[in-house]
């Protein structure tokens, strides 16, 4: 079982039994994320661990270095997980690491991680953890911490504690690159469609757009601004709405590729066409951006590279070597296809 270490460290798991009033091997089980335990048991144990402080280490023999990390991802459905998990594979194979996928964990708006799987990674004996697109909460940092498990975040949805360390693309310079694009193609009445607004992607993007209309002298038009949440069919809506602008937008910047089919799908309906009518950029150039029909113009977003920095920072760590930096950003770059063209006389 995993012990508490010496009096010195803290206290023992008979005492956390005590204090819950069950036996050592009931907290043993709660400790090692055994399901065969009543819910309120493991509340009234997990309760005491916390009042006491008790440290749960990992199962591994100091002589022996643990090879296994976790990746934690959004969902395992698209290809943006996909290209994430490529990367750590990659980098994981090359540090001789094995990697345990836990999916649908981070996502941002209801379940947080739960505190089983917390137990459940300390029993297996996991070296540290790579989180993608996760909102953990400050208790699971806190608690991340006091086990010293190391952690890095690939694209944290908001903006990280101090001294967290993470990994992302430059998406002010991809915003600003996206929007200088179709500036230089004529265009000046351009929208923008972001995800999340509290996201840090997504307000970035948005800022480096702004950014890049500024330089140019065209005036920013907050009705040429929405939100959405990075799913196809609130992109569709988006677009609809800006269509039907007495003054709609040539070209629109929308803030991932699968919102921007969701823009195709709108433009269709309404009799429009890419890019004669009105050009798309979107962000991520993922497979889809080459399959849609016209192909894509997108900013590309390191994805796969993003995962193998990520997983190499959280080997030094495990090392014992902190980076210098807490924020490490990729570059983006524009990939041109055949969803933008210019600007054409009315």
């Amino acid at each position: 079982m995993v012990r508490g270490g010496s009096a010195t460290a803290g206290p023992t798991l008979a005492v956390v039994a005590r204090e819950a009033g069950v036996s050592v091997p009931t907290a043993s089980k709660v400790v090692n994320g055994r399901e065969d335990v009543a819910p309120e048991t493991r509340r009234r144990v997990t309760e005491a661990l916390d009042r006491l402080g008790y440290v749960r280490r990992p199962r591994f023999e100091a002589s022996k270095p643990p090879r296994m990390v976790d990746l934690v991802v959004h969902s395992l459905e698209s290809s943006w997980s996909g290209a994430v998990l490529h990367g750590v594979e990659q980098a994981a194979h090359d540090a001789g690491l094995e990697v345990v996928v836990s999916a649908g964990l981070t996502r941002t708006r209801g379940a947080r991680p739960e505190r089983g799987w917390f137990d459940k990674l300390t029993a297996r004996g996991s070296a540290g953890v790579l989180f993608n697109l996760a909102e953990l909460s400050p208790a699971q940092y806190s608690w991340l911490t006091q086990h010293r498990i190391p952690f890095v975040l690939i694209d944290p949805v908001l903006e990280p504690p101090p001294g967290v360390v993470s990994v992302g693309a430059a998406n002010w310079q991809g915003g600003m690159t996206a929007a200088d694009h179709l500036l230089a193609l004529g265009h000046e009445r351009i929208a923008v469609i972001a995800g999340y607004r509290r996201k840090m992607c997504g307000s970035a993007r948005v800022a480096g757009y702004r950014s890049a209309l500024s330089a140019a002298g065209v005036p920013y038009r907050p009705e040429y601004v929405r939100y959405g949440n990075f799913m196809e069919t609130t992109a569709r809506h988006r677009m609809l709405q800006l269509l039907d602008l007495p003054e709609p937008p040539t070209a629109v910047f929308v803030c991932s590729d699968k919102m921007a089919l969701g823009v195709y799908e709108a433009l269709a309906e309404r009799g429009l066409r890419v890019p004669d009518d009105i050009s798309v950029v979107g962000f991520d150039d993922l497979p889809e951006a080459r399959w849609a029909t016209p192909g894509l113009t997108t900013v590309r977003q390191p994805l796969s590279e993003m995962a193998q920095t990520a997983l190499r920072l959280l080997v030094r760590m495990m090392e014992g070597d902190q980076p210098e930096g807490t924020r490490t950003e990729l570059s983006t770059r524009l990939v041109e296809r055949s969803s933008t063209g210019a600007l054409r006389p009315a």
